[in-house]
């Protein structure tokens, strides 16, 4: 009778641990696909095309570093970022990826490396730059956003 009980008992326990435990790893926690990371890319080439140094800051956590392509001075907060992308902007700046390299972590957190060629406006005739770039992205309260970008222009072959 005894063992019946504790029998009873452990079976009645474990089912609302079980409950606790399924609600605390809700489906949103699932790792996200090559294909949602590479959107992000696209994001934020569209918000370039906005013209808008706010807009793509607005991709960047608080407290993001940004590398840039066209600039030697590291930034690394939204004043920072907001400028580089003042500066930068006004030569209507698109990219295209030549290759990219998506690496997931975990459900949170990716790496997207690889080459991308900007056009670049600086003239009546564009110009194209062809650079390395890292994006690392962080979903922090449901969002993704850019926690380090880094992107340099490729060396002179």
């Amino acid at each position: 009778m005894r063992n019946a009980v504790a029998v009873r008992l452990a079976a009645i326990t474990a089912v609302p641990l079980a409950v606790v435990t399924a609600c605390s790893n809700p489906a949103s926690e699932a790792r996200p696909s090559p294909d949602e990371i590479t959107g992000l890319f696209t994001e934020w080439n569209d918000a370039l095309a906005t013209g808008d140094p706010d807009t793509v800051a607005a991709l960047y956590a608080p407290d993001a570093v940004l590398i840039p392509t066209l600039s030697n001075e590291v930034r690394t907060d939204h004043a920072g970022i907001v400028d580089y992308f003042v500066g930068f902007l006004p030569v209507r700046p698109s990219a295209v990826i030549q290759q990219s390299v998506v690496t997931v972590l975990d459900a949170d957190d990716a790496i997207d490396a690889g080459v991308y060629r900007f056009t670049l406006h600086k003239t009546d005739v564009p110009e194209t730059v062809d650079a390395r770039f890292t994006f690392v992205y962080q979903k922090q309260d449901g969002k993704w956003l850019i926690v380090n970008h880094h992107s340099s222009e490729m060396p002179e072959e």
